[in-house]
């Protein structure tokens, strides 16, 4: 059986993946360069219970030499290794642009020069579509609604214009761009997955990336928590377990979606704004979080959902868990798994 390789797999959703592929017996091989904290738990977790099917490799993407290096012998590639925060690439846009953009086209010249290229999924962002300024809105309560009854019902598909905001946005709709173009220009097998907020065990959230889980942390380390903008932002929320099905779905049918790119998220039923979640945290922890509000950020979009129906209609996906369901699992997780040491709460 050929391995599957994952770039980012001891980061969170590529821990989960990988977990699930382990245990159904194949291999698979891990390229990561460990760099956000907390995936050395990951990375744990995943030897102590796989031992030798795991294989892993701790290089960076931007390294070109170690992918090809990488990607013998490998029949599968999940793309999921990046710089992950809009704040980071402001800071440093040459870094972001040489690990999201550079880094994804070293990997695909990696599986192009294969004598049989592996079929290859990336995970990209809905800040492709940029900050939805043309989406209007209204203030409902603690959420804001699009005005838009069929954005309401629905969600922003994929016929929504690109329009990359943020370096971080330009770097990842420029690695987007590159894999669906490798299908059309040299007939590799690709997919792009355009990610809403995906969520559950093994994420170490920061302020940056992963705000479900940050919030969570916050709370249970007794930490006020800083909320950008007003908090009535709207996200749609996937549970991993539900976004690892639809991996494993895209590779089933990776012939058929090749040159594709689907928006990947809870969609309208799985919808939560910055308030909701911490009114559900309240509910788990017995306490309301302390919690400071500052300006808006760049490229925050008051309201985004995502229309799944083009990944469901081509693969027959459903998800299973819905938003209260899997806060309620995460936030189990994370309590049981950290001890309260004085005002910290560790690993």
């Amino acid at each position: 059986m050929s391995t599957t390789l994952i770039t980012g797999g001891a980061g969170f959703i590529g821990s989960n993946l990988a977990h699930r592929l382990l245990g159904a017996g194949r291999r698979v091989r891990v390229f990561d360069n460990l760099s956000r904290p907390g995936v050395e738990q990951n990375l744990q977790w995943l030897r102590d219970n796989h031992g030798e099917r795991l294989d892993v490799v701790v290089a960076d993407v931007r390294d070109a030499a170690a992918l090809n290096h990488a990607v013998a012998g490998v029949g599968q590639v999940f793309h999921f290794a990046a710089q992950v925060a809009v704040t980071t690439s402001l800071v440093d846009p040459q870094e972001d642009f040489a690990v999201n953009a550079q880094g994804t086209l070293n990997l695909l010249e990696a599986v192009r020069a294969r004598a049989n290229p592996p079929a290859l999924l990336m995970t990209s962002t809905n800040k492709v579509y940029g900050g939805l300024e043309d989406l209007k809105v209204v203030a409902q309560g603690q959420r804001y609604q699009p005005l838009d009854p069929a954005v309401q019902a629905r969600g922003v598909s994929e016929s929504r214009p690109l329009d990359f905001h943020s370096p971080y946005g330009c770097s990842k709709g420029t690695a987007d761009q590159y894999v669906l173009d490798y299908a059309r220009s040299y007939g590799l097998r690709t997919v792009v997955f355009r990610m809403s907020c995906i969520f559950g065990p093994r994420q170490f959230g920061t302020e940056d990336q992963g705000w479900v889980a940050h919030f969570m942390l916050r709370a249970l380390r007794g930490e006020p928590i800083c909320v950008y903008g007003d908090g009535k932002q709207v996200r749609d929320i996937l549970f991993i377990d539900d976004l690892v099905d639809a991996f494993l779905l895209a590779e089933q049918q990776g012939a058929r979606l090749s040159g594709r790119a689907f928006n990947m998220g809870g969609g309208p039923a799985n919808t939560i704004s910055l308030l909701d979640l911490l009114d559900r945290i309240e509910a788990l922890h017995g306490e309301r979080p302390e919690t400071d509000f500052e300006d808006w950020r760049t490229g925050d979009q008051r309201y985004y959902v995502s229309d799944t129906r083009a990944f469901e209609q081509a693969t027959g996906w459903q998800r299973r868990v819905g938003a209260e369901e899997g806060i309620a699992r995460l936030y189990r997780w994370l309590a049981e798994r950290h001890v309260r040491r004085g005002d910290q709460v560790l690993a």
